[in-house]
């Protein structure tokens, strides 16, 4: 078996924010996409990523006593800036599945932004490694 390689697996050109986006545009984004985190690009460079818990943390409790009007505009002047994480651990995309996966499992994330010379490539994700296992499942040993 050869070894597997995050380059191979990963998402290319992943969808993207910047830490002026709203609130309410990443919340938007994730659901018409489906997905469950965003890397932020600021002049090219990743300096965060939100993750779709960082966006439930990030919303406010039902028990507030703003009117929907106060609440919404409150909302569309948090950004990315206020609730991403910052400097995210990232991967190269010529890193093994394995490395991908212990640096996973050891930091409790479900997601590395692929990193080649500076510069976000891709994401890895949960989502691929159970892609990778699905496939290798169907080839016959």
């Amino acid at each position: 078996m050869t070894t597997q390689i995050v380059r191979d697996w990963m998402t290319a050109n992943p969808i993207t924010i910047t830490s002026q986006t709203t609130l309410p545009e990443v919340h938007r984004l994730m659901r018409e996409h489906r997905i469950r985190r965003l890397p932020v690009i600021n002049k090219g460079r990743l300096v965060g990523i939100v993750t779709l818990g960082d966006l439930r943390e990030a919303r406010p409790s039902t028990a507030t006593l703003l009117s929907v009007y106060e609440l919404n505009y409150l909302l569309d002047q948090v950004t990315a800036k206020n609730f991403m994480t910052n400097d995210p651990i990232t991967i190269s995309p010529d890193a093994t599945i394995a490395q991908a996966a212990r640096l996973m499992f050891e930091h409790k994330i479900s997601g590395l932004p692929v990193v080649e010379d500076s510069e976000l490539i891709g994401i890895i994700t949960e989502t691929d490694f159970c892609r990778l296992l699905m496939l290798q499942e169907e080839i016959p040993a």
